[in-house]
């Protein structure tokens, strides 16, 4: 059994508990004994506690359900997917794609769908659970994963690299420079999923070999030279997984100190 971590999830499903219960015994036991003591012209008054739980019961239910089934933001706070999500992205995770989970021991009890290559999920890492990690899935239970100078090859189909011009920014190693490229990354027969990656030739390639066990995920991050992923940690059990990161609702530029309204809207591919 995973351990119970005390986030916001667990805090709102205490508060939503401790409401509900409160609320449930007031509408059928405490509220209609106190309505009977009342005289005629007397007016209600459950108490300071017991109104606090009547009002914001229904609010705090409808925030628990809509974070834990619906959607989830999560604000971006590394460059690992450089340049497909900046420092400063607010994004909003679909929690309903891989199956619906309970917030506080993350049990599947509804199947709806799997991780596809190419998705940009978010999960809790396996080595702290406690922290939540954002990368792309690449190899799937089964697969077989090569990495060979800075390229990927899926159970042997190159995942194709075009050059698509240079990125620089701050949250880039020293010199702050890498190469951009579209990979092309297989993702079913005689299909690809297309996006940008970054790529440093001046650090070493990392190169490896390696078949996804079931039940298993291989994870990178975009920015491929500057990513703690499944080539450092291992993979990511599907049990792990949180949801696919969809859309960008927000994002800051801590550099320029504004709104970089350009990024806000855009979907996270």
């Amino acid at each position: 059994m995973q351990g119970i971590h005390f986030d916001f999830a667990v805090i709102l499903s205490v508060l939503t508990l401790l409401t509900g219960v409160v609320w449930l015994l007031d509408k059928l036991l405490l509220g209609p004994a106190r309505r009977r003591k009342l005289t005629v012209d007397a007016v209600d008054q459950p108490g300071a506690f017991v109104d606090f739980c009547r009002s914001f019961f229904p609010v705090i239910f409808a925030v628990l359900m809509l974070r834990s089934f619906l959607a989830e933001p999560f604000r971006i706070p590394s460059g690992s997917m450089l340049p497909t999500l900046l420092v400063g992205d607010f994004i909003l995770v679909n929690k309903f794609t891989y199956g619906l989970r309970d917030p506080v021991f993350h049990h599947k009890f509804v199947a709806m769908g799997e991780p596809q290559r190419g998705d940009v999920v978010v999960f809790r890492w396996p080595v702290d659970p406690s922290k939540d990690f954002i990368k792309r899935i690449v190899g799937l239970p089964g697969d077989r994963i090569v990495y060979r100078n800075k390229q990927l090859f899926v159970n042997d189909v190159p995942a194709t690299l075009d050059a698509d011009g240079v990125f620089s920014g701050a949250n880039l190693p020293p010199p702050g420079v890498a190469y951009r490229m579209r990979e092309h990354l297989p993702r079913a027969e005689n299909q690809t999923i297309d996006h940008a990656i970054l790529v440093n030739p001046d650090r070493p390639g990392d190169d490896f070999e390696f078949i996804v066990p079931p039940g298993e995920y291989f994870a990178m991050g975009d920015n491929r030279d500057g990513s703690d992923d499944s080539r450092h940690w291992g993979t990511l059990p599907e049990a792990n997984l949180v949801g696919r990161a969809f859309f960008i609702w927000m994002s800051w530029d801590a550099e320029r100190m504004r709104v970089n309204f350009s990024r806000i809207g855009s979907s996270v591919r």
